[in-house]
């Protein structure tokens, strides 16, 4: 089959990176009630074509949505309680006693156990109060996602059973999956198993009614597929040889980078690395299911840390340091020309960044062109160094993605305030700025680039400083993933002056709707 060139799968648009998490909304944790539909309205309003989310994935240890608990099932944390009680499987006063969350930060120690006490009164009046065409829609459901459903509810249901310990310290027969262990298991936690399917269910019933409102606006969804699962994830218990384990299904070897600029010692992340020979053997089926999921959520995906896909570093599980790990070639275009026969010309975003010798770049390159995935540039990593650094916009390209910045780096307003004095001088001649408004000057750039996409986030459009930074890499816990928009915070007025800049620079798709008449 004929594969688009990246400026021909992504047209001249740009679009807002928030995490549904980060919606405002009294419960604790945003989710995907009216606020989502909201947010789409506002995004529409300002001429936006991309609403970009990370992984929605069941979060483990860290609250981090790159750390899931399985590459399929959603995070029940974001489903909305007004529309369990909608739907009637919450009653009105299960929700006059809701704990005084905080508005500003997610308090997940606090959030979690009261959200899980309220889907576990949601599942219970489902099983007393459902509608016949409830139950056919949680049967079908049942039955059509079967193939990794059966596997992530059991694993979710068990990590309750086992007070949320990690799969490689169960009881060895439950670790090894071995059938009878299952079937007795299976049989023990029925209800358990059943609950967490509902869960599942719900999970998708909501996000997918947001996504179809959102597409009938004009919006795409930008998913997130990190690269890498968590060794504590559903997938590496169910499917241990497409992983590099030993027989005792502990890892052999795992993942991380080499001594960069960022670390002497490099980075030692610990996922367990793919068994690409077995994955080639068999088709590549793990991967073409989860990208079939990642393109049920979402329109389009960010993939990270893409360029392990052509080379990646490879560390013995006991080194001491990533040091001792070694540059290994991945699946390369094997693995796309699969999934591209099976779910067609995709279009995939590629988190290209990071240091790179020559040959490995180029073979990168050779890729993402091969595919048409245009690769990514960081304006908060462009004035550093002199004219010629690739994250200037005049040394772009069409089919580039430029990010003022990612739930990775610190809000704009938070970057500048620590940039030293050089930084901060190429930036006001570059962009011939007083920096009084560096945000916005930030997205200007970003806009005017001839970058086919640009993308911002809600922090930087409302002007926010270091204490709205959604994730500090290398550190565990709050207050990473707990930031929350503030209530109203985008408005007509925020709403106008993007619509105005997108019109200027060309990346409305048609003529922006006014307000839209919700439909929630």
């Amino acid at each position: 089959m004929s594969t688009r060139s990246a400026f021909e799968k992504f047209p001249r648009r740009s679009g807002v990176v928030l995490h549904p998490t980060s919606l405002p909304g009294g419960y604790g944790i945003g989710d995907f009630g009216n606020a989502a539909y909201q947010f789409v309205d506002w995004l529409a309003q300002a001429g936006q074509t991309y609403w970009q989310v990370l992984p929605l994935c069941p979060t483990g240890y860290g609250d981090s949505p790159y750390q899931g608990l399985s590459a399929f099932a959603g995070n029940p944390m974001l489903l909305s309680p007004e529309k369990l009680l909608q739907l009637g499987h919450l009653d009105a006063s299960d929700l006059e006693s809701v704990p005084a969350f905080p508005n500003e930060r997610i308090d997940f120690g606090w959030l979690i156990p009261w959200k899980f006490d309220l889907l576990q009164r949601a599942y219970e009046n489902f099983k007393t109060r459902a509608s016949d065409e409830q139950r056919a829609s949680f049967e079908n459901f049942s039955r059509a996602e079967a193939s990794w459903l059966d596997d992530a509810t059991l694993f979710l249901a068990l990590k309750e059973a086992h007070n949320r310990s990690a799969w490689y310290e169960w009881e060895p027969d439950i670790r090894a999956r071995e059938p009878n262990a299952l079937a007795h298991i299976k049989d023990t936690l029925v209800d358990e198993i059943a609950r967490q399917t509902y869960l599942q269910w719900m999970f998708y019933e909501q996000w997918l009614a947001v996504k179809a409102y959102a597409n009938a606006r004009g919006i795409d969804i930008l998913a997130d597929i990190p690269i890498y699962v968590a060794r504590d994830c559903c997938d590496v218990w169910a499917n241990p040889r497409l992983f590099a384990l030993d027989e005792n299904l502990n890892p052999e070897l795992v993942s991380g980078v080499p001594p960069d600029y960022f670390s002497v010692e490099g980075q030692f992340w610990g996922h367990p690395l793919y068994r690409w020979d077995v994955m080639e053997r068999e088709g590549y089926a793990w991967w073409i299911e989860r990208f079939k999921s990642v393109f049920t959520q979402g329109d389009v995906a960010r993939i990270d840390h893409f360029r392990a896909f052509y080379n990646y570093w490879e560390i013995p599980a006991d080194a001491k340091t990533a040091r001792e790990g070694r540059w290994k070639y991945g699946a390369g275009g094997k693995l796309f020309q699969a999934v591209n026969r099976a779910l067609g010309d995709v279009r995939i975003v590629a988190e290209d960044l990071g240091d790179f010798d020559t040959e490995s770049r180029a073979g990168l390159d050779a890729l993402l062109h091969e595919f048409g995935f245009p690769g990514m540039k960081i304006l908060q990593f462009a004035f550093g160094g002199t004219s010629e650094a690739a994250f200037l916009p005049h040394n772009y390209t069409r089919e580039w993605v430029v990010y003022t910045g990612t739930h990775d780096n610190d809000t704009a307003i938070g970057w500048w305030n620590s940039a030293d004095e050089s930084e901060k001088h190429f930036t006001r001649q570059y962009l011939n700025t007083n920096a009084q408004d560096i945000a916005w000057d930030l997205i200007r750039a970003a806009w005017a680039s001839v970058a086919n996409t640009a993308m911002t986030t809600a922090q930087d459009i409302l002007r926010l400083g270091n204490a709205a930074r959604m994730n500090l890499p290398g550190v565990s816990g709050p207050p990473n993933w707990c930031w929350r928009m503030p209530p109203g915070a985008l408005n007509d007025e925020n709403a106008a002056q993007l619509l105005e800049m997108t019109r200027i620079y060309g990346r409305v798709k048609s003529a922006a709707k006014e307000k839209i008449e919700p439909e929630y």
